[in-house]
C-alpha cells in the first residue's frame, strides 16, 4: 500500500442494487425445491432478450479462463464444476478465491459462467463451459483500494486468464493503470462497468482507460437504463435491470446496475475466444462493437455506444478485421506476440499462435479487399451491421 488517502483509492462494489447491500447476508437456507430452480432460469429473462441459447449451440466458452476480482466466488451447485481456487488478496484472506459473504462475487460469476443443475433447472451463464478465476479482492461489496484491484488484475495475467471482468469502480491510479496495461499487452481482454447514476456521475476507472471495454447498461425494453452512466468511452451495453444469478449459500440473487452488464458482456467475449481461440483481444473487442445493435442516434453515443451485444452475430457475422482496414501496420501484431508470454506457452506455442492470427487476419483481409471500394480510415469507428 502507498501513503495515499484511503478515499483517493476507493473502490465502490454497489454496482448491483440487491437486499445483500441493505442488511446482512441471510442465514443458510434449505436448497431451493426443483420448481423453484425452473423459476429462476425463467426468471433470467437476459437470456431469451440476448439469445443465448442460440448462442450457445455455436460456442459455450470452452477452454477459456475468466478471472472475476471482486469478493470472491462461493462454491454454489450451480458454478462449482467451473470455478479455479484463485487467490484471497484481501486483508486477512485465507489465499483462496472460493469464499464469498457478500454475494457480489458470485452472482457476477454466475451470470458469466453457471452450468446449471441438468435441463432448464437452475440457473444460466452466457458461456457455461468457461471457467472462473475468483479473486477475492475485499469481503464486503461496499469500498476497497484500487492497489488490490491492480494486483488482482496482475494476479489473473500471471494465472492464464483470457478475460478479466471488473465489475467495480475506481479512481486513477498508477498502480492500476501499468495492471491494465500490461494486461493488454499480455492479450488479455478487460471488461469494466462504466458505473451507476446516481453516485457516479461519468464513466469511472478501469473502464475509462484505452483498451478497456466499457459497459453501459440497458432495461428489459432495451432502452438506456435510467441507473447506466453516461459519456464518450462507452463501448457497449447489456441487460442490467433486474438480473438474476446466483448467491452465496447456494441461493439465488436479483440485482440491478452495470455490474451485471458487465459479467454478461464478458460472458460474451469468452463465447468469442473459444470459437475463435487464435483472434487477438483487440480483434474479440472489435467483433463485439461491429456486431452490436445500433440504439439511439445513428453510430455510437454515449447511452449506448456500438450498441447492444447480439451473441449470434458475435459468433457468425463476416467481420473485417480492424488490422487490414488501417493503412499502418495491423494493430493486433503487438498484443498477439505478447499472448506467448502466458505461463504454459513455450516460444514455439507463441510462434504458432502469432502465424496462425496473421494467416486468419491476412485470409479475412484479402476477401475483403475483393468487395472493399475504399479504406476506412484508422479512426474511423467498426463497421456496423443493421438489424
Amino acid at each position: 500500500m502507498t501513503g495515499r488517502p484511503r478515499a483517493a483509492c476507493r473502490i465502490l462494489f454497489g454496482l448491483s442494487i440487491t437486499v445483500s447491500l441493505l442488511q446482512p447476508s441471510p442465514p443458510a437456507q434449505a436448497a431451493p425445491t426443483p420448481d423453484g430452480l425452473n423459476l429462476i432460469r425463467d426468471d433470467q429473462w437476459h437470456l431469451a432478450y440476448l439469445r443465448a441459447l442460440d448462442a450457445q449451440k455455436i460456442s459455450r466458452g470452452s477452454g477459456v479462463t475468466v478471472a472475476v476480482p471482486d469478493t470472491g466466488v462461493d462454491k454454489h451447485p450451480d458454478l462449482q464444476r467451473n470455478l479455479l481456487s484463485g487467490s484471497d488478496i484481501a486483508s486477512g484472506g485465507t489465499g483462496d478465491g472460493r469464499v464469498d459473504t457478500s454475494s457480489h462475487g458470485t452472482g457476477m460469476a454466475g451470470l458469466i459462467a453457471a452450468h446449471g443443475r441438468g435441463g432448464d433447472s437452475g440457473a444460466l451463464g452466457i458461456a457455461p463451459a468457461s471457467h472462473i478465476l475468483p479473486i477475492r479482492i475485499q469481503v464486503l461489496d461496499e469500498q476497497g483500494d484500487s492497489d488490490n484491484l491492480a494486483s488482482a488484475i496482475e494476479y489473473a495475467s500471471t494465472r492464464g486468464a483470457d478475460i478479466i471482468s471488473v465489475a467495480s469502480v475506481s479512481g486513477p491510479s498508477p498502480n492500476l493503470q501499468r495492471a491494465v496495461e500490461a494486461a493488454t499487452r499480455a492479450d488479455i481482454l478487460i471488461v469494466a462497468a462504466a458505473g451507476n447514476r446516481p453516485r457516479d456521475h461519468h464513466v469511472s476507472f478501469p473502464a475509462s482507460y484505452p483498451g478497456v471495454i466499457a459497459v453501459g447498461g440497458i432495461d428489459r425494453g432495451g432502452n438506456h437504463a435510467e441507473i447506466s452512466v453516461t459519456g464518450p468511452e462507452i463501448d457497449v451495453v447489456a441487460p442490467a435491470v433486474d438480473i438474476y444469478s446466483t448467491s452465496i449459500n447456494g441461493k439465488y440473487r436479483k440485482g440491478t446496475g452495470t455490474s451485471d452488464a458487465t459479467a454478461i458482456v464478458a460472458g460474451a467475449a469468452a463465447l468469442i475466444r473459444s470459437k475463435y481461440p487464435y483472434l487477438p483481444a483487440q480483434e474479440v473487442a472489435h467483433r463485439l462493437t461491429a456486431t452490436a445493435i445500433d440504439k439511439g442516434p445513428p453510430g455510437r453515443d454515449d447511452e449506448y455506444g456500438y450498441g447492444v451485444i447480439d451473441l449470434v452475430a458475435a459468433l457468425t457475422a463476416d467481420v473485417p478485421p480492424l488490422g487490414f482496414e488501417s493503412v499502418s501496420a495491423p494493430a493486433a501484431t503487438g498484443s498477439t506476440a505478447a499472448a506467448g508470454d502466458r505461463p504454459g506457452e513455450g516460444g514455439d506455442g507463441a510462434t504458432a499462435r502469432g502465424l496462425a492470427t496473421l494467416a486468419v487476419i491476412v485470409a479475412v483481409g484479402v476477401g475483403w479487399a475483393l468487395v472493399a471500394r475504399r479504406r476506412r480510415r484508422g479512426d474511423d469507428p467498426p463497421p456496423r451491421i443493421s438489424r
